[in-house]
């Protein structure tokens, strides 16, 4: 990000504001929704999050990118939302995988026979993300969903590196574990 954007965004230029939200409303919204598994929350908690962003942009000193400080904004809130809402609707309710697709697919194909085993594994992969603790499940999705480095990571989440280390290496155990059981149990 430029520092046109920070400081436009100081300003409280309602453009560099939308250009905040082209930038990271997608990727944001997918943090959320990895929290949440509810379409309707997980948007109403971006939403959240760039008021939070936008409140507090005065804030940011530049110390981290940009992105490292709206992630670690981010995940503040979507602790914040599990807190409030003690993992009862998280645990209640599943993604509507077809209608998420639309905002977390980027590679999404017009054949139908892809798309629908896209779905399904995506399913799959929620499923087993699901069954992740939080810290893994956020590490590993920040690290293969969003990019980010493991030293980024441990700023966002405001943990030692090697503690990322160890959360990413466990969360991919486990993940191995729990895909190769729902593998057995499927070709079985």
């Amino acid at each position: 990000m430029s520092n046109d954007l920070i400081f436009r965004l100081k300003n409280k230029e309602d453009k560099a504001f939308a250009e905040l939200i082209d930038t990271f409303g997608v990727k944001v919204f997918n943090l959320c929704i990895s929290f949440t598994q509810n379409i309707q929350d997980a948007e109403d908690l971006t939403q959240d999050i760039f008021t939070k962003i936008f409140q507090s942009i005065n804030d940011f000193k530049g110390n981290a990118s940009l992105a490292t400080w709206i992630y670690k904004i981010s995940v503040n809130q979507c602790y914040e939302y599990l807190r409030r809402n003690k993992r009862l609707k998280r645990k209640g309710q599943k993604v509507e995988i077809n209608l998420a697709e639309q905002k977390i697919s980027t590679e999404m194909t017009s054949n139908p026979e892809n798309i629908l085993v896209n779905s399904e594994y995506r399913t799959i992969l929620f499923n087993a993300l699901d069954n992740l603790g939080e810290k893994q499940r956020i590490a590993f999705s920040l690290q293969h969903f969003q990019g980010f480095s493991y030293q980024e990571i441990a700023v966002i989440m405001e943990i030692s590196h090697a503690s990322i280390e160890s959360l990413i290496f466990r969360a991919r155990r486990n993940l191995m574990k729990e895909l190769d059981e729902i593998y057995k149990n499927y070709y079985a």
